[in-house]
């Protein structure tokens, strides 16, 4: 039995067992990435309000704060920090789309409007984006790791079980909610270079959206990210420059990818700025296949980064 008590619908639409697609900024969401995912979907897809979860049960207002917003100058009103829902139709198929900040108070009954959601609309899956900081080079392909717990999806979309052990974030509990209730789950990270984690990253939401959208059957608006790619990376040579520690960190990053025949960039190649649509999910870069990737060293970089974590 549904239990929606939080949920505050916007529109009642009719939807064909839809995918929910979740990101959350804070914890689950280095450099911005998996949160400019989302969002770029919801913009350039033109998804429509669904509902919003009630903020009050779930928020720590003294960390998250409202804020005041003004119109014509002198009208005053509260904007409350607010997990909403959208829906949107693409390529024939139904997607509800999650995006709002990571709650701080009870994460199993905030979850549980979510997956109640989901069951309202009998959806296909449920997939959570997140994106973490890692030892990787800003002008290689951004490496995108798939798990899930479900053999058909495993098989179906070449993802992993996960062996992780440890503190786990917002992400993590949603997906062990909407397993137990019977939905197919996948979470996919995006790799970020730790040494740019100040700038949000177009490249690794666009690589997440490539990725998701490879999954559940839709187009990928990655569009206004690939403009915004140029810009990124340069701005990091910027700071690379200015910094000859960092310059020396990110060779020695450069030399152990190429010893270990991992990327194929060439910053000559013409078409360094297309995306590949290939299984890998790549950047911008020169064509790669899927063997090129070292998804189990992805996969144990993504467990050491999680165990790292403070469990708040």
């Amino acid at each position: 039995m549904a239990d929606l008590e939080h949920v505050r619908w916007i529109r009642r639409p009719e939807l064909r067992r839809p995918h929910v697609i979740a990101a959350f900024t804070g914890w689950n969401d280095a450099a911005d990435a998996a949160s400019m995912a989302l969002k770029t979907m919801i913009e350039q897809m033109g998804a429509a309000p669904l509902a919003e979860i009630e903020p009050e049960e779930f928020t720590d207002f003294a960390t998250i704060r409202p804020h005041v917003r003004l119109s014509d100058g002198m009208n005053r009103s509260i904007v409350w920090p607010t997990v909403s829902l959208w829906s949107v139709t693409s390529d024939d198929q139904d997607l509800i789309l999650v995006l709002g900040p990571e709650p701080a108070l009870r994460w199993k009954l905030f979850c549980k409007q979510i997956v109640d959601v989901a069951r309202t609309y009998k959806a296909s899956s449920v997939i959570t984006l997140g994106a973490l900081l890692a030892d990787v080079p800003h002008r290689h392909v951004t490496q995108v790791i798939g798990t899930a717990v479900d053999q058909e999806m495993l098989d179906a979309h070449d993802l992993q079980r996960s062996r992780y052990e440890g503190p786990t974030g917002i992400v993590g509990v949603l997906n062990d909610v909407a397993h137990r209730a019977g939905i197919s789950t996948a979470a996919l990270w995006a790799a970020v270079p730790a040494y740019a984690a100040q700038l949000p990253s177009p490249k690794a939401a666009a690589a997440l959206i490539d990725r998701v959208s490879e999954i559940v059957g839709c187009d990928a608006p990655t569009s206004t990210l690939e403009a915004q790619l140029e810009s990124y990376e340069e701005s990091i040579d910027q700071i690379i420059e200015n910094d000859p520690s960092l310059s020396s960190y990110l060779e020695r990053l450069e030399n152990m990818d190429d010893e270990d025949d991992e990327y194929s960039y060439d910053e000559n190649d013409d078409e360094q700025y297309a995306y590949d649509e290939s299984d890998d999910d790549s950047a911008p870069s020169a064509p790669i296949t899927e063997e090129s990737l070292d998804s189990e060293a992805f996969l144990e970089e993504v467990e050491q980064f999680l165990r790292s974590q403070r469990d708040d």
